[in-house]
């Protein structure tokens, strides 16, 4: 169970970093650094980035940092609270790659890499909690 948890805080510091730095160059009003011209300057300055007007790197921002909150919540309230989040994330994260795709036509490489780290951490989390319940651990 110890390495879940190493694996799911090591992911889940990557995303806040990925989504620290969008976060960042949201509110600095500056391009994303990116392979790939002009994908990422279309999805960050789309009508889509943002939530009720709220930046979505912000809301990932929030998102990862509660996945990294919770592994440190003992019992299944930890357990479980980190797999809900993080399945939550993952269908944000599949909302938003379709809208990049059938809605803005262009993809962000600092998304799509989110998206791959929520899509881990879903997994992850999910697994740990169904490993945990099996040796019931929090029986």
């Amino acid at each position: 169970m110890r390495k879940l948890d190493l694996a799911i805080g090591l992911i889940a510091l990557i995303g806040l970093g990925i989504a620290a730095y969008l976060t960042y160059i949201h509110y600095a009003g500056i391009q994303p650094l990116c392979l790939a011209s002009g994908g990422c300057e279309k999805v960050q300055s789309s009508h889509w980035s943002k939530l009720a007007g709220i930046p979505v790197a912000t809301i990932g921002l929030v998102g990862y940092a509660a996945i990294l909150a919770l592994l440190f919540v003992p019992g299944e309230i930890g357990l479980a609270g980190t797999a809900l989040v993080a399945l939550v994330g993952f269908g944000f994260s599949a909302y938003l790659t379709w809208v990049e795709l059938a809605r803005i036509h262009a993809v962000c490489q600092w998304c799509v890499a989110s998206a791959i780290l929520m899509t881990l951490l879903a997994v992850l989390s999910v697994v740990r909690l169904l490993t945990a319940e099996e040796q019931g651990a929090y029986a």
